[in-house]
């Protein structure tokens, strides 16, 4: 397998990065699934349970307004949904923190080992050495993500112009955030250390961070959502089709509350899978801004060659 390694540590320009991340993507696709469903494992028992909920409160709340002076099931409903809101958020913070520790620990033992073969123990562990960090990263991101969401709103109000920074400001966060994540694992800095850092790398190919991540963004948005409309969409159409068709009771029937609520599943453990690939882009972003910025892999290649001669 090391004949097909793709050197990470490379000055890529913004074509290369791209093609590189889908090189990867193609590679590494099996190995890091089979990782990312070992330990996601307990998580994606806890969606489907909130997607149960969900369902249940979205079934009550039309049956209840379709039965005029019904507030019980109502109010019911409404606390399903509710718990189920307010469980998706808590889930969803653990989900993101173990994801995009996944995806980063996986590209630096990739690039290690030079080799897509890896141990998901050499993974988890590589995790729990820096997990202390990373609980730490995460707390800055509070406030970080707070002082956006201000922004974002101010900048609601500006027409076009205000859209349009917005989206700026978002990719460069999530080029930011991406790659000082990688910095804090890959150089063992401190989570304030590899922020500082991380935008140092970002700093000065500001463009060029934005723009990988929006086109690759855009890119991986598309195959998800395909890939939505294509296993979940189809079958929420088909049953609810066939259903209606032979005049089933949806709001009571046991059969559809499993359907919709394993459909419901798919599309939430679909959207928890796209935050590694995302992670991806930006791992792959970090060993090119690295490489540019201290030249450290064409260093050693040269002091090979002089070493040989």
């Amino acid at each position: 397998m090391k004949d097909n390694y793709i050197e990470l540590k490379q000055n890529r320009d913004f074509g290369e990065i791209i093609a590189t991340y889908f090189d990867f993507f193609k590679q590494n696709l099996k190995s890091f699934t089979n990782i990312f469903i070992s330990y996601n494992g307990i998580f994606i028992l806890l969606l489907l349970v909130i997607s149960y909920l969900m369902v249940t409160g979205f079934i009550g709340l039309y049956d209840g307004t379709s039965e005029f002076g019904n507030t019980t099931n109502s109010d019911e409903s409404i606390i399903f949904i509710g718990i189920g809101v307010g469980v998706i958020f808590i889930v969803f913070i653990f989900i993101t923190a173990l994801n995009y520790s996944l995806a980063s620990s996986y590209v630096i033992k990739y690039e290690q080992n030079k080799t897509n073969s890896i141990d998901r123990k050499e993974v988890w562990n590589y995790i729990k050495i820096y997990s202390g960090n990373i609980l730490v990263f995460i707390l800055l991101l509070i406030p970080i993500y707070i002082v956006f969401a201000i922004v974002s709103l101010i900048l609601a109000f500006i027409p076009i112009i205000g859209t349009l920074v917005q989206y700026v400001l978002q990719f460069a966060l999530s080029s930011w955030i991406g790659v000082s994540f990688m910095v804090m694992m890959y150089e063992n800095k401190s989570a304030s250390d590899a922020l500082g850092e991380g935008w140092d790398l970002i700093r000065g190919n500001f463009w060029k961070c934005i723009g990988v991540n929006f086109i690759l963004g855009i890119l991986l948005g598309m195959i998800l959502i395909l890939i939505i409309v294509a296993i979940p969409g189809v079958i929420f159409g088909i049953y609810t089709f066939l259903a209606l068709n032979a005049g089933e009771d949806i709001t009571n029937s046991i059969t559809a509350k499993i359907v919709y609520t394993i459909v419901l599943c798919l599309v939430l453990i679909t959207f928890a899978y796209s935050q590694p690939l995302s992670q991806f882009i930006n791992g792959i972003l970090y060993f090119s801004l690295h490489e540019q910025k201290y030249n450290v892999n064409t260093r050693e290649k040269i002091n090979q060659i002089g070493s040989g001669e």
